[in-house]
């Protein structure tokens, strides 16, 4: 059991930081940032036996930090913040779908599309877009080219779009 410790604590202090910035960037609130990275750290520990290696440790790890993000959204959605009522602007300019992700309003739709997406679409987009990976690092996860990884990546963000695009018009 202490190896086991020792090689966590390893994974903990080489990825904590990049997990609260992945964190930090999607939820635009430090503190938010701070307690849902610890809280993913814990089901990290607590889950450690079933990762298998098929993915890197960091992409696992952000794919929990977004999974306990997404959690935490679904609990503030049942607490209504009357101030942030007053806060709410309606526009019509397109934001890029990164923006859009960041958006707490749209993410929850894009996410709904994205778990319908076919792979390798699927977890490609969400290597580059919550894993932050570079279309190198994608591209050696898939052993496939740099350019597949960069067609992939933007073919899938354009299914994403015209999925949003068609309910729109609907």
């Amino acid at each position: 059991m202490a190896g086991f410790k020792e090689e966590f604590e390893k994974i903990y202090i080489r990825y904590f930081n990049d997990v609260f910035l992945f964190l930090k960037k999607l939820s635009k609130d430090e503190s938010v940032a701070e307690e849902i990275t610890s809280e993913t750290f814990f089901k990290a520990m607590r889950s450690i036996d079933t990762f298998r290696g098929e993915t890197d440790v960091r992409v696992w790890l952000c794919q929990i930090a977004k999974n306990c993000y997404f959690s935490y959204l679904k609990k503030q959605q049942r607490v209504v913040d009357i101030d942030a009522i007053d806060d709410i602007e309606l526009s019509d300019n397109k934001d890029t779908i990164e923006e859009q992700i960041l958006n707490r309003s749209d993410a929850m739709q894009i996410h709904l599309r994205l778990h319908n997406l076919a792979e390798p679409y699927k977890e490609v987009f969400m290597l580059r877009v919550f894993g932050e990976l570079s279309f190198k690092q994608i591209a050696d996860i898939f052993q496939k080219t740099d350019n597949w990884a960069c067609v992939t990546y933007h073919r899938a963000r354009n299914k994403i779009l015209k999925q949003m695009e068609d309910n729109d018009e609907q």
